[in-house]
């Protein structure tokens, strides 16, 4: 097991966001996380990155309890974090925006892994020179992931990395997410897309209002009634 989290409650002021959350994580899985909007997902992943502190739980990785650990020492364990939104540095080029995402990297590990985030993402080898502002939403998510695997993170956390793409491009993203983790890469995924999120997913968890109602291999959950009439009847929404 990679990632344990065991009874988690994170509070914004005195506004509690999560209420007891508990998950798991194996190597080589991907494990999403669905849920309404505000069910607690982002935070989740937040929490785990070190980005939002714990009220009180436990966060382990890799057998180390890093529930109080900084975030830059978390980076520095090996958690990669893609953010809702992207955020990649608009002004700065798409090579910057890597080399940023590369900080803790020796130069000649850096120059094997740009090589390997290239391969994988072509568009940004031929946008290299380019300013961030100037590509498409689907390019800086791109962008944003391969800021990540830059890192070779030996867990990369997504959230809801579809967000604002269009059809076509959402297809892609996942069919990338996938390679990721066909290549060996351990993922925990948010996504607003569940059909999407659960076609790829080994297991997932469903999230309302802070807590876990339900849990299972995400084959299951794709055919379970309340699932089904929440998640996957019309439009899925993330938060």
């Amino acid at each position: 097991m990679i990632l344990q989290v065991e009874d988690l409650y994170v509070a914004y002021g005195n506004i509690e966001a999560l209420h007891g959350v508990s998950l798991e994580v194996n190597q080589g899985e991907i494990v999403t996380l669905i849920g309404a909007n505000g069910a607690g997902k982002s935070t989740t992943l937040r929490a785990i990155s070190g980005l939002n502190r714990a009220k009180s739980g436990t966060i382990r990785f890799q057998g180390r309890d890093i529930t109080r650990t900084p975030a830059h020492e978390i980076v520095a364990m090996g958690i990669g974090h893609v953010p809702e939104g992207r955020r990649v540095f608009a002004d700065l080029t798409v090579r910057e925006n890597l080399e940023l995402g590369a900080y803790l990297v020796h130069p000649s590990q850096f120059r094997k892994n740009l090589a390997e985030v290239y391969e994988r993402f072509p568009r940004l080898k031929e946008r290299e020179h380019q300013r961030a502002s100037t590509l498409s939403g689907g390019e800086q998510q791109m962008l944003a992931l391969g800021r990540a695997l830059m890192l070779q993170p030996k867990l990369l956390l997504l959230d809801e990395p579809s967000m604002g793409l269009a059809p076509r491009l959402v297809q892609e993203i996942f069919e990338i997410i996938a390679e990721l983790n066909r290549r060996g890469a351990t993922i925990l995924l948010v996504e607003q897309n569940a059909a999407m999120a659960l076609s790829i997913a080994h297991r997932a968890y469903v999230l309302e209002t802070g807590r876990v109602v339900l849990s299972g291999p995400a084959s299951e959950l794709r055919t379970h009634p309340a699932v089904r009439e929440a998640y996957l009847g019309g439009a899925a929404h993330g938060g």
